[in-house]
C-alpha cells in the first residue's frame, strides 16, 4: 500500500473526511505540489474547518425549523417597510442575544415580519447559536397537548434551552390559562438563559389584553418588553402586492 493511499485511510479513520476528500484532490493538482508543507496542510484544515461548519450550520437550521429561507444578503433596501438600515445592521450582529435581550417585530399582516423573524434566526445560527421557531397558535396546541399526555416538564425544557426563541405571530390563537403560565415560566427562565424574538400584528401596548390573567400579563410583559429592542414595520401587504402583479396584463 503506498504512501498515499494509507494517509487517506488514516483520515478516513479519523473522519476527517474532507480533509480526506482534499489530500486526494491534491494528488492531482501539480501546481499545488509546489506549495510548502505549511501551505498545503493549511488547505486540508481549511477544508475540514469548512465543511464540519457547514455541517453544524445545516443542523442547527434544521433543528431551529423555519418556515423558509431567509438570509439579510437577500433583503431588498427598495421594500425596507420603514426600517432604520442602521438599526437592522447593528441587530444583524446578533450581540443582543448573545445579551439575553429580546426582539419585537410588528407590523400589520404581510409586511415581511415572518422574514424578518426568520432572517435574524438563520443569522444567529451562522454564528453558531442554537434557535427553535414556532408559530405562537401552534405552540398553545402543543401546550394543551402537552398537559393531556404529561409530557409539559419536557416541552418547557425545550423552550428554556436554544440561545433565541422565536415566537412569531404572537396574539393569534386563543391563550389558555395553562399556555399564559409556561410563557411566564419561559419568559422567567429566559432572562437567564436566552433571548425572546416575538413578531405580531398587534402593538405591544394592547399584548396585556391578550392574557386570560392580568397578573400573569403584568408578570410576563415586565421581563419581555421592558429588555427588548423594537421594529415597526410598515406598508401594503407584500402578498397583495405579488397578487396585483400576477394579474397584471403587462
Amino acid at each position: 500500500m503506498n504512501t498515499t493511499i494509507q494517509n487517506l485511510t488514516k483520515l478516513r479513520e479519523l473522519h476527517l473526511g474532507a480533509m480526506a476528500a482534499a489530500y486526494g484532490l491534491q494528488q492531482d493538482q501539480v501546481n499545488l505540489q509546489k506549495l510548502s508543507f505549511d501551505d498545503r496542510f493549511g488547505l486540508l484544515l481549511e477544508s475540514e474547518v469548512s465543511s464540519r461548519n457547514s455541517r453544524k450550520l445545516n443542523r442547527l437550521v434544521k433543528t431551529a425549523g423555519f418556515p423558509e429561507v431567509a438570509a439579510f444578503e437577500d433583503y431588498d433596501t427598495r421594500t425596507s417597510r420603514g426600517l432604520d438600515q442602521s438599526m437592522i445592521s447593528t441587530l444583524s450582529s446578533c450581540n443582543w442575544i448573545t445579551r439575553k435581550q429580546n426582539l419585537m417585530i410588528l407590523g400589520p399582516t404581510g409586511v415581511g415580519k415572518t422574514w424578518l423573524a426568520s432572517a435574524f434566526g438563520h443569522q444567529a445560527c451562522r454564528l453558531g447559536m442554537t434557535v427553535s421557531f414556532h408559530v405562537t397558535s401552534d405552540l398553545f396546541d402543543r401546550i394543551g397537548q402537552a398537559v393531556l399526555d404529561a409530557s409539559l416538564p419536557k416541552l418547557k425544557a425545550t423552550l428554556y434551552k436554544p440561545n433565541l426563541l422565536i415566537l412569531d405571530d404572537f396574539g393569534i390563537g386563543e391563550m389558555s390559562p395553562t399556555a399564559a403560565q409556561v410563557l411566564l415560566d419561559v419568559a422567567d427562565r429566559r432572562m437567564r438563559t436566552g433571548s425572546l424574538l416575538l413578531t405580531s400584528q398587534y402593538p405591544s401596548e394592547n399584548w396585556h389584553g391578550l392574557f386570560p390573567d392580568p397578573t400573569i400579563a403584568d408578570a410576563v410583559l415586565d421581563r419581555v418588553v421592558h429588555q427588548a429592542h423594537r421594529l415597526q414595520l410598515k406598508g401594503e401587504s407584500m402578498r397583495k402586492i405579488r397578487g396585483r402583479a400576477a394579474l397584471d396584463p403587462a
